[in-house]
Order: C-alpha cells, then structure tokens, then sequence
C-alpha cells in the first residue's frame, strides 16, 4: 500500500495524518519514485504550523530518496531501478511512493545509501550556495556561524573550514560546545546577546567577522550586526527564533557600510542548471570527505508528527529522516 503524509490545516505536529493514496501513472515528464528515506527540514515544520503559508489540503516536504519503478513519456535522464535524489519541487515527499518531475532526479552514487542523501541533500545545496554564491568564503574569511550543533551547521562549519575560513561557531547551550568543535569550529561560543559582539572582537583582534550566518532570526539579530567589521555581510537566512524586527537602511551605514541579505533556497536551486551544478558539489563534497551525512534519528513516516515534536522542541542533534 503507497501512503503519505497529508494536512488540511495548519496548527501542531498532531495536523500530519497518514492516508493511503493510489499509485498513479506518471504523464509525460515525470516518473513514479518508491521511496527509501525522507530529509525532514525546518522548512517543513514553518509550512505545517502556518508561518510560510502553503494550499491547503496539501502533502509535505521537499526531500526524498529511492528509485525510480516507472518513467513517462520523454524521460530520459533516468530509466526504471535507477537511485535517485531530490530537493524542492512539488511539495509531497513525506510518502511511500510519488509521482516527481524527472528533470528534478539527481542520481545517485554507489557509495552513498538512500538515508545519506536524504540527509545531506537539502541541507548541503544550502549550504554550498551560502558558503559560494551569497558570501564567497575563502581563505582568510572569519565566519560567525550560529547553530553549528544543528544539521545545517554541522555541513557549513567543515565545509567553510575547508575553503580556508575562520569559523566561531554559536551554539545555545554549553552541552553543544563539544559538537562544534568536533565540527571543525576553530572557536565556540554560547550565545549571550550581550557579549557576543565583545566576545567576536576578542577572537578577531578586533576586526570581527566578515560575515555572519544568521538563521536564528529576531534574538539575534542585533547581536550579530554588532558583531560584524566594516562592510561585514549579515546573512540572515531562518528564523526559528521569529522573523527578525525591521531595521532601518540608516542603521547599516551607521554599524560600518554593513550589507544585509535575505537569501532564500528557491532563488539557488529552481534553475535546473543551477541545481544539478549545486548538487553535484555537494556529493563531491561526501566523496572526498568535506562533509559527512550523519543523520540523528530516524522515525517512521506515520510518526511524522514526532518528528517534528522532536525538532521544534530542542531535542534533535543532527539531521532527522522518515522511512516508509
């Protein structure tokens, strides 16, 4: 039996509920994916409790992994047994089986299973278009990065040490200090709104950060424009701690010429030139041993909704998957 993930409205993690659908045949384009593992993403849980609105009723999530079983007209990237991947597209991976645009499918690897992909995928094109197109990190550049214990931080931290940076890491408490630095963090701090900016200037000479990677959103926001040098980049790309207050354009000439930007997935990874490119980086990444997919725990897919519990209450440490 194919089940999936449904909501008919937005609220808790008690909204997902599994239903049984049929297997459909795939139209011109498209192909039917039996799926192994399914990436869970924040992104997921702002959709279901209503901060990023989607249609309702509506399935869920944007990352999955499997094989193809059976392929529509003009589908010739991916032919039937084949182990695929993907991010984005139409909203619904938190099924058994689907229906997905073929051009979308990243093959994959031998030497990396369904689960490692489902779990580095999302999170590592995030990643790689941080690290490469918003902020070009290099040799030299001193990173601030918040959430390093979390799935996305455990991915960005080697990675920009592997392009040469500095990286302080920020966690939330004392007991993530060890996962940072593990991490590859060549600093770690645990946040404090009031003395982070001293604390950066102390590490830095003086000179803090060239760029700030924010996705924590309105705690600290501030702490993080205050802890950037002259034309510093603030990142701010989540907001798990709310949508950061507005800020006047006078504010950022008066902190230093800073630059603010808003980066969003969609924007890096829609154009499938673009997305394949940032895929291909990110399982070369993997293979040469910069990143390594490290999920924390797997649930089944009818207990999404602990999942998500599991996630929005601190408890998670590291990348959370669904298996059908």
């Amino acid at each position: 039996m194919v089940a999936a993930i449904r909501l008919t409205q937005t609220g808790g993690p008690d909204v997902l509920k599994l239903e049984p659908i049929e297997q459909a045949n795939p139209g011109p384009g498209e192909v039917w994916l039996d799926q192994d593992a399914i990436g869970v993403n924040y992104l997921d849980i702002t959709q279901r409790n209503g901060s990023v609105p989607i249609p309702l009723p509506s399935g869920l999530g944007l990352e999955g992994a499997g094989r193809v079983t059976v392929i529509g007209a003009d589908v010739t990237n991916v032919a039937p047994g084949d182990r695929v991947a993907y991010i984005l597209g139409p909203l619904g991976s938190y099924a058994s089986g689907r229906l997905y645009p073929a051009d979308r499918l990243v093959k994959l690897p031998d030497d990396i299973s369904s689960d490692d992909a489902a779990t580095i995928l999302f999170k590592g094109i995030t990643a790689h278009y941080l690290l490469h197109s918003t902020y070009p990190v290099g040799p030299g550049t001193v990173v601030l990065l918040y959430g390093v214990a979390g799935a996305l931080g455990q991915i960005m931290a080697p990675w920009a040490k592997a392009l040469g940076a500095f990286v302080i890491g920020v966690v939330s408490r004392e007991a993530s200090v060890a996962r940072a630095k593990a991490a590859g963090c060549d600093e770690v701090l645990v946040f404090d709104a009031n003395s982070l900016p001293a604390e950066v200037a102390r590490l830095t000479d003086g000179k803090k950060a060239h760029v700030v990677y924010d996705g924590i959103g309105k705690p600290t926001f501030t702490a993080s424009l205050d802890s950037l040098r002259t034309r510093g980049t603030l990142v701010s790309f989540g907001a798990s701690g709310g949508a950061p207050d507005p800020v006047a354009v006078g504010t950022l000439n008066a902190k230093g010429s800073l630059f603010l930007t808003r980066p969003g997935l969609g924007a890096h990874a829609s154009d499938l030139e673009e997305y394949h490119e940032r895929a291909q980086a990110v399982l070369s990444a993997v293979a040469t041993g910069i990143i390594k997919p490290s999920a924390w725990k797997s649930f089944s897919l009818a207990d999404a909704a602990a999942a998500h519990a599991a996630i929005e209450g601190g408890q998670s440490a590291g990348a959370v998957l669904l298996k059908p």
